[in-house]
């Protein structure tokens, strides 16, 4: 409990460059890479250090096992109430990798129970995550709230292709611009616009138009990002006997045989959605073009709206260390 606190603590009074209580919505594809379930656990921590508001998270991976996973999580973290959209007719990634989200849903104990538990009970009648977006959305205060997307595009861009409905006489796009401050990626990989990044590859169109027509500002962490933060598998093997069974750690022995050192390509694009850019370089503002082959082209312009990020080694070390400090941390609200 005193490191709780003691974290807690470090977080409120870091030297942020955003105010605390940000309103925010979690864009996610989990089940496909493990880091996503290391992002979920360092946004329970920041909600429960009221840094974050977490309105919401939104699944764009199709399935039955992501919107579950959530659940597991939502409920095993202390914070069953808050709402998880889904996906239908999304781009198919079943067979991309070990879906891990799929692998702690079917963990039983001893007696041949779930071995963890949930909160909700029918996960094909959740909605559609851009309903989710609008009911929430409409409620918001203007221009209060940060979306951290690290996953494909399709919802957003579904999003902004919405008209006016019962939650808002607004479009997608109006609703957005009225409602959201920032959106924050995990995407691309502008130092090689030859490559072709999974998160934009998946769905080509969907990142083309929300790179393109998105009305807020966008800060995308690329590829390199991440690949420079590396979560230890020192820190899941031997920091977590507090837990007793955790769904993210069971999640991350899953994914690959043990142990395994993983990038922190999402992790790092919450990092600086929530606490802002004094760990990271921040880019000059431009224009960022998706190819149709996926790449992704940073064109400098003092009108741009997109940024992204770059980090050096002390700052890649620095990021690192302050990972395994909240990850590590009991949740407050567990059980």
């Amino acid at each position: 409990m005193k490191k709780t606190l003691l974290l807690i603590a470090i977080i409120l009074l870091a030297g942020c460059s955003k105010p605390s209580g940000i309103n925010f919505i979690m864009e996610t594809d989990i089940g496909n890479d493990v880091d996503d379930a290391l992002a979920m656990d360092l946004l329970y921590k920041y909600h429960e250090a009221g840094q974050i508001n977490l309105l919401c998270v939104c699944v764009n991976k199709e399935g039955p096992a992501p919107g579950e996973f959530v659940d597991i999580l939502n409920t095993w973290y202390g914070h069953p109430d808050i709402p998880i959209g889904i996906i239908r007719k999304g781009a198919f990634c079943e067979n991309d990798g070990v879906n891990y989200a799929k692998a702690v849903v079917n963990l039983k104990d001893d007696n041949g129970k779930p071995l963890f538990a949930r909160t909700l009970k029918e996960y094909d009648t959740l909605p559609e995550a851009v309903e989710l977006y609008r009911k929430i959305l409409s409620k918001a205060k203007d221009k209060s709230v940060t979306i951290a997307s690290v996953g494909f595009s399709t919802n957003l861009a579904r999003l902004l292709e919405t008209g006016p409905d019962k939650y808002s006489k607004l479009d997608g796009k109006a609703l957005v611009e009225k409602k959201v401050k920032l959106l924050v990626t995990m995407a691309g990989q502008v130092s090689d616009p030859e490559y072709h990044e999974y998160n934009i590859v998946r769905d080509i169109p969907a990142a083309q138009k929300v790179f393109s027509a998105w009305p807020t500002p966008i800060v995308t962490s690329p590829f390199d990002v991440g690949c420079a933060v590396k979560y230890p598998a020192t820190s899941i093997e031997n920091d977590f006997a507090w837990a007793g069974p955790h769904p993210m750690i069971e999640a991350y022995k899953a994914y690959k045989q043990m142990p395994y050192d993983r990038e922190t390509w999402d992790p790092t694009a919450v990092l600086y959605a929530v606490e802002g850019d004094k760990w990271f370089n921040v880019s000059e503002p431009g224009l960022i073009k998706v190819t149709d082959e996926g790449g992704t082209i940073f064109t400098p312009s003092n009108d741009g709206t997109r940024r992204y990020l770059t980090i050096d080694n002390a700052q890649a070390d620095a990021i690192r260390k302050h990972f395994i400090e909240i990850i590590t941390t009991p949740p407050a609200n567990r059980k």
